[in-house]
């Protein structure tokens, strides 16, 4: 099958007037369609660079990137998602006016937007809640709606940085657990980006690991556990070897 994403030798560099500042040395793996693939590694290594590389907001200084397929052709105007660590829920708005907004903003129809608005709000469990505003939501729930946005224009591609970085542990747990039925029920292709080990290891199909900025790709692999995934995965041995090799990577042991 062919790669939905690719990207082969990837280099960053940030300048400023005669400074210039390598971001990302090198970055090469693959993304097939309908994978989850978690970017860990640690605060500052480039896990952001990369993805605002992906989704076009950053240019690139070497390398190689290409999104789409022959059977998956990519349109980036349209066809990207993207959930930020923070919800960016707009107060005035309610709940699912905020989930209508990039449909809006691609000018596609009304009715048809609305009636997926409702059917996603419902998808990520806040049936009920479509005429709230952010204020009257918790985290949690603000974040969940933050999913159903990124998720209304029916993207190819969701880009997630760190979206649940700013939960609670317990909070964040439930929505590790949301986040694999939304999107087995979805079928998207998410790119994660994250530096906590356990959760790159528990949401991901494949893991990429990223060395301290400059960003450099130390490890690339696919996790073998089984889904649906559950919490009490994280006390199996093949979980622990897992973290344990993205530790030994990290310098971490």
């Amino acid at each position: 099958m062919e790669p939905f994403i690719h990207l082969a030798g990837v280099r960053k560099v940030f300048r400023k007037g005669a400074t210039e500042f390598l971001a990302i040395s090198e970055a090469t793996f693959d993304v097939m369609p309908g994978d989850l693939v978690a970017l860990v590694g640690p605060s500052g290594c480039g896990k952001t660079t990369l993805l605002k590389i992906l989704a076009g907001l950053y240019d690139y200084d070497g390398g190689t990137v290409r999104i789409g397929t022959g059977t998956h052709p990519f349109d980036p105007s349209r066809d990207i998602g993207m959930v930020f660590q923070q919800p960016l829920l707009l107060r005035w708005r309610r709940i699912v006016d905020n989930v209508l907004l990039p449909t809006e903003l691609l000018g596609l129809p009304a009715k048809a937007s609305r009636e997926r608005a409702l059917a996603l709000l419902a998808m990520v469990g806040l049936a009920g809640f479509e005429d709230k505003y952010p204020y009257e939501l918790s985290g949690g729930m603000q974040q969940r709606a933050a999913i159903a946005r990124a998720l209304v224009h029916d993207p190819k591609l969701v880009l997630m940085d760190e979206p649940f970085g700013a939960l609670d542990a317990l909070t964040r747990e439930k929505m590790n657990l949301e986040l694999l039925r939304i999107w087995k029920e979805s079928g998207k292709t998410i790119v994660f980006v994250t530096h906590g080990i356990s959760e790159a290891v528990f949401l991901g199909t494949r893991v990429v690991v990223l060395t301290a900025g400059p960003a450099r790709m130390a490890d690339n692999f696919e996790v073998q556990l089984p889904h649906p995934r559950t919490l009490d995965m994280k006390t199996n041995e093949r979980f622990g070897e897992y973290t344990r090799r993205i530790y030994h990577l990290l310098g971490m042991e």
